[in-house]
């Protein structure tokens, strides 16, 4: 019998299990099995307050600046149905800077993760991620060299070795004097994966040198500075490339005709047009320099208002590193350059297309993106990072962008702030709890998102809507009586998922009598079965339908 076909992957200590929190107490991390409530819990997210001008029909639509682990976010964004419907699947650009485990102590974070804890830190995250991303979106996740090696194995395993793109290196910092066992680091990594074959990057061109100008662009005549370059490519061609033309055999050369297509000139000719009339067409238009001797090659005019410059590589040398002295310079320890972001936007985005930061530190991201015209979302863990960088950064940019972005491409200049909230749940020696916060509204709310249930507030107790399905929350107990009336509000062919905190004797009867395929259950024990749990992933694959 045949041997059966292995995935190369990275495996390490904790990979099958959930990382509940990268340190306790003592330092040490805690891992959990994967039916734990937290491995699963979609949290509440709770608007807090708004800045600039802001959509005031609908606030999940607007610029968002989150609270929260990026895990939490991540859930949130994929799995609430009114953030979903605006992000999952239509991120066109996620950059992460995530702690890089580098074993360093910075003033606002701790970067001191071992291997197995970092990986899977990192891996719960970029699974989420990768359902934000639109079909043509990418990713770029920026790293130094302490684990780039073991996440480029791990980004292979969740988005296919196919779907990489490319390894960018930034050079960060100049030749360093204080390194004793070996060379200093000059540079970060940053690696670029494609959500899907559809993914294009956009060539970025810097502009040439003086000394480049002058040596290459030497010709000049009414259209401008050129360079000269070459019509013909190796190898023999069949067909009318590989025909004479003016009188030069090319073949016999061993060479065939190449027709560029300058500015579009050639676009007017008819599809099956020849090589040679291609030709023709360009030396009409002024872009073929003919040879002045006998057995000379026609030139192709390369004009440098029609280059633009230099395409931009993956080796990245010519961004602006910040230093004390950097006006943008905000005091965040691993504060990123605008510039940095600027260049990653521009060849992963067009204006209005949606930006994604889970790792925002100063707010680097956001500022660029909405100076560039894109919607964004970014996250940190501290409400004092956000308070204290984010938010302040951000108000700045919205002021200053009020004129110069009052036609703003999204429509709306400004921001919200959105905290996510603690777990509703809480784990004791006799099992699994709801905390003591989960009362009243806010716990229709919370059962809504982790159901999956678009919340309404005004239809109580049916709290929420997916399809045909409605919820009904009961922050008490549910008997016969309220079974009755709860169904009695049901619309035609309507059915009820009811959630309560205690279910007495025959209420499941009572709503199996009266509504087929209607269910009760109990919170918190039925909120994060199995069952619920894939019913909820289906649901979020299908869009929401019931």
């Amino acid at each position: 019998m045949p041997a059966k076909p292995q995935r190369l992957e990275l495996v390490w200590p904790g990979k099958d299990e959930f990382l509940l929190t990268p340190a306790d107490d003592s330092g040490k991390p805690v891992w959990v099995d994967r039916d734990h409530p937290a491995a699963h819990e979609v949290r509440l997210a709770e608007f807090t307050d708004a800045f600039g001008q802001v959509n005031k029909a609908d606030p999940y639509a607007d610029n968002l600046v989150f609270t929260g682990d990026s895990l939490d976010v991540l859930r949130v964004l994929c799995e609430v149905p009114e953030f979903r419907r605006h992000y999952r699947g239509k991120v066109r650009l996620i950059y992460c800077d995530p702690p890089f485990n580098s074993q360093q102590s910075f003033a606002h974070y701790d970067d001191w993760m071992d291997h197995s804890t970092w990986l899977s830190f990192m891996r719960d995250r970029l699974l989420l991620m990768k359902e934000l991303l639109s079909p043509g979106g990418s990713i770029w996740l920026h790293l130094d060299n302490y684990e780039v090696h073991r996440m480029r194995c791990l980004m292979d395993e969740v988005f296919g070795s196919a779907s990489f793109l490319s390894t960018v290196i930034w050079q960060r910092t100049t030749a360093k004097s204080t390194a004793q066992r070996s060379m200093g680091t000059l540079y970060d990594t940053i690696l670029v994966y494609a959500a899907s074959p559809e993914t294009r990057l956009r060539r970025v061109l810097k502009p040439y040198s003086d000394e480049y100008l002058r040596t290459k662009y030497s010709h000049e005549d009414e259209r401008g500075r050129y360079r000269l370059d070459t019509l013909v490519g190796p190898g023999i061609r069949n067909g009318s490339s590989g025909q004479p033309w003016r009188g030069i055999d090319v073949t016999s050369k061993n060479l065939n005709w190449r027709a560029p297509n300058p500015n579009g000139v050639l676009d007017h000719l008819p599809g099956d047009a020849t090589t040679q009339e291609k030709l023709d067409a360009l030396l009409e238009a002024g872009y073929i320099q003919l040879p002045k001797k006998t057995g000379g090659m026609p030139q192709f005019k390369r004009y440098l208002r029609e280059d633009g410059g230099v395409a931009v590589g993956d080796l990245w040398t010519d961004i602006t590193v910040l230093n004390s002295q950097s006006r943008e310079r905000l005091g965040y320890s691993t504060q990123k350059p605008e510039q940095l972001i600027e260049r990653i936007l521009q060849m992963s985005t067009e204006p209005g297309d949606i930006v994604c930061d889970l790792f925002a530190g100063s707010g680097t991201t956001a500022a660029a993106a909405h100076k560039m015209g894109r919607k964004w979302i970014t996250n940190d863990v501290l409400a004092s990072t956000v308070e204290g960088y984010i938010i302040p950064r951000m108000t700045r940019v919205v002021e200053d962008s009020a004129s110069m972005l009052s036609d703003y491409v999204l429509g709306f200049n400004g921001f919200r702030t959105v905290t996510v909230g603690p777990s509703m749940y809480e784990v004791t020696p006799v099992g699994v709890i709801l905390a003591d916060w989960a009362t009243n509204g806010r716990f229709a709310r919370a059962v809504a998102g982790q159901l999956g249930f678009t919340f309404q507030p005004d239809a109580a107790p049916l709290y929420g809507v997916r399809g045909r399905m409605r919820l009904a929350v009961l922050d008490g107990a549910v008997g016969p009586e309220e079974v009755r009336e709860i169904v009695a509000a049901l619309g035609e062919s309507e059915r009820v998922t009811i959630v309560a905190k205690v279910i007495l004797p025959d209420a499941e009867e009572t709503l199996a009598g009266l509504s087929k395929g209607s269910k009760i259950r109990k919170a918190p024990r039925d909120l994060l079965t199995d069952d619920a749990r894939r019913s909820r992933r289906r649901r979020t694959m299908q869009g929401g339908a019931e």
